[in-house]
């Protein structure tokens, strides 16, 4: 009873005061617009739960923070994904630096010529003996003519006796016979040795080829000379009853710090077809052919391919993406802690009711 009057007494308070001085009334409306603008910093009587939750909704706020923590552990997994990549790329690049830097790549050019120097044709007949040697043109070799027989000589030959290199115990005597050098015209050297008996289960001769005969002319010490020449250059051999056609090709090889000369041969081999009677038999004789295979002279240059400055250019651009995606995934996990700040923040404030959030710094 005593509830129900003062609700009335209530109830008349509000109707004086419904209307103003000049008679208008105020809607109920307008009153209730009144109150809405009026919210109470701590209340526990006029806020109900269902209010509080409607206004900050702390679902919605639980479901947009998840999200932004997602966000910030995928920008560290790329920053750590890029930095391994970072890391394989400058790894690579250090080593196929130092691959080129140890492995020259081979530059080859071919200069064409009409005529080279003339190299050294370096014989060792042993007990053979040297009957005929003639230079010759345009491939003609004129038939032969009393064949196991001296003949005249139009050559330019040095003999030199010398100790071998790798048997200083063993004497070694070389025919050196100055080679063709006319190579647009053809030039050949023909040669033709006999031979009477030998030691050896085969008949063989051998030869070397040096870059200048000059050069054995004008050295000091003509055994010294041969014996560098037998270190530094390769071997061949030429057999018995046959004409062995050897075709050379010279070859400059340039490297760091020094030049190197080499001889490539291709050669043909024909049978003699001996006419000689029987008794004249006992002979064994050799022929050999020395021409140019070609006008050019093969140049090999060694350039190493390693550039240092397009290295470090690559290595300074992965660096610098590298400290780029750094920086990005830095301000990525600072937003991230700043959103965490905020919403614990929020929820504070919603068990309080805070009308005016000020912004966390």
């Amino acid at each position: 009873m005593l509830r129900t009057g003062s609700r009335s007494s209530y109830q008349q308070f509000n109707d004086d005061d419904y209307y103003d001085d000049d008679g208008n009334g105020q809607s109920q409306e307008s009153f209730d617009e009144a109150e809405e603008d009026l919210v109470p910093v701590e209340s526990n009587a006029n806020v109900t739960r269902g209010d509080n939750i409607s206004i900050y909704s702390p679902p919605m706020r639980f479901s947009k923070t998840c999200v932004k923590n997602v966000f910030t552990v995928l920008l560290i997994f790329i920053y750590l994904l890029l930095t391994a990549v970072a890391i394989f790329l400058a790894y690579q690049t250090i080593s196929d630096f130092l691959n080129k830097l140890s492995q020259p790549v081979m530059s080859v050019n071919y200069k064409e010529v009409d005529s080279f120097s003339p190299p050294g044709i370096a014989l060792f007949p042993d007990n053979a003996e040297l009957l005929s040697c003639k230079h010759h043109y345009h491939h003609y070799i004129p038939p032969l003519v009393d064949p196991g027989t001296a003949h005249e000589r139009d050559c330019e030959i040095t003999e030199v006796t010398y100790f071998g290199p790798f048997s200083a115990q063993k004497k070694k005597r070389a025919v050196v016979v100055r080679g063709p050098s006319d190579v647009k015209n053809k030039e050949l050297i023909f040669m033709e040795f006999s031979q009477n008996e030998t030691q050896e289960d085969f008949s063989a001769i051998s030869y070397m080829l040096f870059a200048k005969f000059s050069d054995l002319i004008e050295s000091a010490n003509k055994s010294d000379f041969m014996r560098d020449c037998e270190r530094n250059y390769s071997m061949w051999t030429f057999s018995g009853g046959f004409r062995t056609w050897v075709k050379m090709s010279l070859v400059k090889t340039s490297g760091r710090n020094n030049e190197a000369i080499e001889f490539r041969q291709e050669s043909g081999v024909v049978k003699f077809n001996d006419k000689r009677q029987e008794s004249e038999q006992t002979d064994q004789l050799f022929f050999v052919v020395f021409e140019w295979r070609d006008p050019y002279m093969q140049e090999i240059r060694l350039i190493v391919t390693a550039n240092p400055w397009s290295s470090v250019g690559i290595l300074c651009v992965i660096f610098m993406a590298l400290f780029k995606a750094a920086n990005f995934a830095k301000l990525a996990f600072t937003l991230g802690t700043r959103t965490r700040k905020k919403d614990v923040v929020v929820s504070f404030c919603s068990k309080h009711y805070c009308t005016h959030l000020e912004p966390v710094t």
